[in-house]
């Protein structure tokens, strides 16, 4: 998939290496909000992973794809399921994110970088890289971050306080990246998308 016409391929590049971290960011306020009561707990019915599980799959897949994409990339340990700790597991996600970005970014530089397919399983047939892998990558991530957050629900602790509505705070988590998404300038904004004012609509009815 081609850049989006006008953007620099520098600012492209580094914008998606931004929102990958961002990313990761929500892993680790998932993790760090997670009642430690959930981390082990079998679900209802004795069926399916665990959190731990869950989390421990999303970086031992990232050690697949960075072994079969980029081998030249130093390879994190994997993390055992049924024995890793919150944080032991956050530490864990936090370096295998770190990996991908290096992956991604080499990924995005063009024949100069060293990736030059995206390989997601031993059975998959290569891709090229570019954002087709960026968007693959982080949806795995979010699908198995969305499962882990209805699994805390049905175990009988669900998320509380900046644990669910922190993952929609991307200004907030940007700037914990290091890093600002707001625009350089003030821009207006389109008409009839301001906040309206709740005690203005009462008194209007």
């Amino acid at each position: 998939m081609p850049r989006p016409s006008g953007v620099p391929a520098s600012d492209f590049a580094q914008e998606t290496l931004q929102a990958y971290a961002l990313n990761d960011r929500m892993n680790q306020l998932l993790l760090e909000h997670l009642d430690s009561r959930a981390w082990l707990a079998k679900s209802p019915g004795n069926r399916g992973r665990t959190i731990a599980a869950i989390f421990a799959h999303v970086h031992n897949i990232r050690c697949k794809w960075l072994r079969l994409s980029a081998p030249h990339l130093k390879l994190p340990a994997r993390l055992d399921r049924a024995r890793c700790t919150q944080k032991q597991t956050r530490a864990a996600l936090a370096e295998s994110a770190g990996r991908c970005s290096q992956m991604l970014a080499e990924a995005l530089s063009g024949p100069q970088g060293r990736v030059h397919s995206f390989v997601r399983d031993g059975w998959a047939r290569p891709w090229p890289p570019g954002i087709a892998m960026f968007a693959y990558m982080i949806t795995h991530d979010a699908h198995h971050r969305g499962q882990a957050c209805m699994l805390a629900h049905q175990l009988g602790f669900p998320l509380k306080g900046r644990g669910v509505y922190g993952l929609w705070q991307w200004e907030r988590l940007a700037k914990e990246c290091g890093f600002e998404l707001l625009a350089p300038h003030k821009t207006k904004r389109p008409a009839g998308t301001g906040r309206s004012n709740p005690k203005s609509r009462l008194r209007s009815k």
